[in-house]
């Protein structure tokens, strides 16, 4: 049998687990690639063209909550965007491999894995991957903005603000868009055509924070094998959007307090400070002003970053933009997944509007992107979406959290499916693994009909 011509990277600190993989991988795949250490993988990609990483969620002994991995996989978009993302996870850690996959990630395998369900996986993206190389008339990544009021006032003053170089800091709700206004903002202003570089600090490591942010030096601490220039001087002359700010522990806001307040940074390892001309942007979703009477935040790091404030309002403060924004993501997946979807229908609109969005545009734009792939005819309905009508009504109760949700769905297409396995995961949108493990996840008990 002929080998599938795709190149494969797997990372992962386990020696045995690169070896098994690449046995497994190498009887269907051309070309596999391994590496343990994950501080190498921008190099590694410098040097070699890849299509897919299959990326492990954790990297060091003691340390299992998936953030490392995390941090890894938005370092390897931010730099290599077409590259396909697997990440690799321990039951335990599914939940942030979720969250990978609202990121981007094509899809997550649990180790240990099932060797015909990993291969499986990987043709898929080939596929896709082949898809998307045969369709250049993809576009590059748009932003939507909005006419609503509430927007068009924050992207007004944002504006006023490029033209400076004031400090920004900007407030709103997970999914609200504050990093496409931190890049509108720069895309404004005279740094236009110098680097933007986005730090995801919610994703970041405490153990890697100086040495990401600040760089190091040759033998400046175990694998420092060369020196390495931090986040900071990469966006030397541009800027530099620090996201999730308020995530950082107290102990470490000092040293970033140190940066700003100096304007320059030393690499670990050295004494010598580096000078920056360097335009900071800073983001959050947490109250910092409550953080700072808490003693959660330093005062001191809160006042240096509140120059000025932009507050984004919610998805559901800003309704008279869904119809808008849902048909911009139509297009734009329309477009990416090379199928004819029409506008969304006004009344299928009104029922959207009823809806909380927890989960604010990023919500709305995961879940068009599901329902512009498993659409059957040209028209999106509700349940294209993962909505129904008989379940809408329950989505009102502001108290009912989105893992509620989620079990309503699968507990009622069990229901309606009298307990059949196979066609309750096609109805869902899932796979038949999936589903077996969102129902150990809800101890949802499979009661098939007699």
């Amino acid at each position: 049998m002929k080998k599938i011509d795709t190149r494969i990277l797997v990372v992962d600190d386990q020696d045995e687990v690169l070896i098994a993989s690449k046995l497994i991988l190498k009887r269907t795949f051309e070309y596999v690639y391994t590496l343990n250490d994950p501080k190498k993988i921008l190099a590694f990609l410098a040097e070699c063209s890849i299509d897919i990483i299959l990326l492990d969620m954790n990297f060091r002994v003691g340390y299992e909550d998936g953030k490392e991995g995390i941090y890894r996989f938005k370092e390897i978009k931010e730099h290599f965007p077409a590259i396909k993302l697997i990440l690799m996870t321990s039951y335990g850690n599914v939940e942030t491999a979720v969250e990978g996959i609202k990121l981007g990630a094509i899809d997550y395998i649990l180790k240990p894995w099932d060797n015909e369900k990993l291969i499986e996986t990987i043709k898929q993206t080939v596929k896709q991957i082949r898809k998307t190389k045969s369709n250049p008339t993809v576009s590059e990544t748009k932003y939507f903005i909005g006419d609503s009021i509430a927007i068009k006032e924050v992207y007004k003053l944002g504006e006023r603000l490029a033209k400076t170089d004031a400090t920004v800091l900007i407030l709103g709700e997970n999914g609200t868009g504050k990093f496409v206004l931190a890049d509108y903002i720069h895309k404004n202003s005279a740094r236009k055509d110098k680097p933007f570089v986005h730090v995801d600090l919610g994703a970041l490591h405490e153990n890697l924070f100086e040495s990401e942010l600040f760089g190091y030096s040759k033998g400046a601490f175990t694998d420092a094998f060369q020196d390495k220039a931090g986040r900071f001087e990469t966006a030397n002359e541009g800027t530099i959007f620090l996201d999730e700010i308020g995530n950082i522990p107290l102990h470490l806001q000092s040293k970033l307090l140190q940066v700003i307040q100096n304007k320059s940074v030393t690499r670990l390892g050295e004494s010598k400070p580096r000078s920056l001309n360097v335009r900071i942007i800073t983001a959050t979703n947490v109250d910092l002003q409550k953080a700072v009477d808490e003693k959660l935040f330093r005062e001191d790091l809160f006042y240096r970053i509140n120059t000025m404030s932009l507050s984004l309002p919610s998805l559901k403060n800003r309704l008279e933009d869904l119809e808008a924004m849902t048909n911009f993501f139509i297009d734009q997946f329309s477009e990416k997944y090379q199928v004819q979807i029409n506008p969304v229908a006004l009344q299928l609109i009104e029922k959207l509007k009823r809806y909380s969005w927890r989960g604010n545009i990023r919500e709305l734009q995961n879940r068009v992107e599901r329902a512009v792939i498993l659409a059957e005819r040209e028209e999106l309905t509700l349940e294209n979406l993962g909505f129904s009508d008989e379940n809408f009504s329950s989505f009102q109760k502001s108290d009912t959290t989105l893992s509620e949700v989620e079990r309503q769905f699968i507990v009622q297409a069990l229901k309606k499916n009298h307990g059949n396995i196979s066609r309750c995961a096609e109805e869902l949108g899932v796979s038949r693994p999936a589903l077996y493990r969102k129902l150990e996840k809800y101890h949802i008990e499979i009661q098939k009909d007699e």
